[in-house]
């Protein structure tokens, strides 16, 4: 018997791929409800889908992929306490919110004039992301100060404690997974310490900022994801130097690279022969150096930042419409 696949319909590059093997049924993944899953073996979703006792008890899935690095929205200990294995799309989209910061970073030399090698960047969270944020900003000439405690912990790097990069940082971006020891990790204790005049950067997940604390501290930020999307605080919203819709990972190589790796860990768990598939339509990624004065002339054509703030100051509403039909971006480092 073909088994029963729910999937997200707004997932590129799926449609068509795993009907010869199942029954795939596309629906939008804010409305995947119960009724929807109770007859389904497996998943396919993004973060608009909270996969949790309430979708999925009584239901017959057992297997969720989700086409994303984060895995917020479901909830893996009732899933794993109920026979529901999950796979994650990990380091999916790290060059393209790698993109995203290197847009950010120019702009934001632009409008407060100064060079890379002026200024010391502190990067919170050195996973897929931001390694290669460290890697690149090197390059570019920053000085680079990294925090990952669960990494110093099992590993004993040499990362710096959260308060020390916080002193020290005229930028400091935040590539963390959230959990319940990064919810509000910038919270108002941390905005009393952080070095006067920094600029807050958060392209991880909204609630990793204490939105309240950040308008009430005062210091200059960079957003891509905020506390109650898809209503990102007005105030907040008008404040922000730049200010996307969630949007830092829509590369076309990342969404690509989700899709797969949701292909791939599907086909593993029902045998389909798709290991290794990709799809046919989107180009491969090309990670290569790019050096600063190239990054200047050249990032502002493949990601209009400042056109993509403007848009969400003025149509803050249409905040899940700009997400659900951006253009992906395509990376060229």
């Amino acid at each position: 018997m073909r088994p029963l696949i729910v999937v997200d319909e707004a997932i590129p590059f799926l449609e068509g791929v795993l009907e010869p093997w199942a029954d795939v049924r596309y629906l939008p993944g804010a409305r995947i409800g119960a009724d929807d899953v109770r007859h389904a073996e497996a998943l396919i979703v993004r973060t608009r889908t909270r996969c949790d006792a309430r979708l999925l008890a009584g239901s017959r899935v057992r297997f969720i992929a989700t086409a994303t690095i984060g895995f917020d929205h479901i909830d893996t200990e009732w899933c794993a306490a109920n026979g529901i294995r999950v796979a994650t799309a990990a380091g999916c989209n790290a060059r393209g919110v790698l993109q995203w910061v290197a847009a950010v970073l120019v702009s934001l030399s632009q409008m407060q004039g100064w060079q890379p090698c002026q200024k010391t960047l502190g990067i919170v969270g050195v996973g897929h992301v931001g390694s290669l944020v460290k890697d690149y900003a090197e390059s570019w000439g920053f000085r680079v100060l990294c925090c990952d405690p669960p990494r110093e912990e099992r590993e004993h790097a040499g990362f710096l404690p959260l308060e020390e990069v916080a002193r020290q940082s005229d930028l400091l971006t935040f590539h963390v997974p959230l959990d319940a020891s990064t919810r509000h990790m910038a919270d108002a204790a941390l905005f009393r310490i952080l070095k006067p005049g920094a600029t807050v950067i958060n392209s991880s997940r909204g609630e990793v900022v204490d939105g309240a604390a950040l308008l009430a501290a005062g210091f200059d930020c960079a957003l891509d994801v905020w506390e109650y999307e898809p209503h990102p605080d007005p105030v907040l919203l008008a404040r922000a130097l730049l200010a996307t819709p969630h949007i830092a990972g829509y590369s076309e190589q990342g969404k690509a690279a989700a899709s797969a790796l949701s292909v791939r860990a599907v086909a593993r768990a029902f045998g389909f022969p798709l290991e290794g598939w990709y799809p046919p339509a989107a180009a491969p990624s090309c990670p290569r150096p790019v050096a600063w004065p190239e990054l200047c002339r050249s990032v502002v054509q493949a990601f209009d930042i400042a056109a993509q703030t403007r848009a969400l100051k003025a149509r803050p509403e249409d905040f899940e419409r700009m997400r659900d039909h951006y253009a992906y971006r395509r990376e060229y480092f």
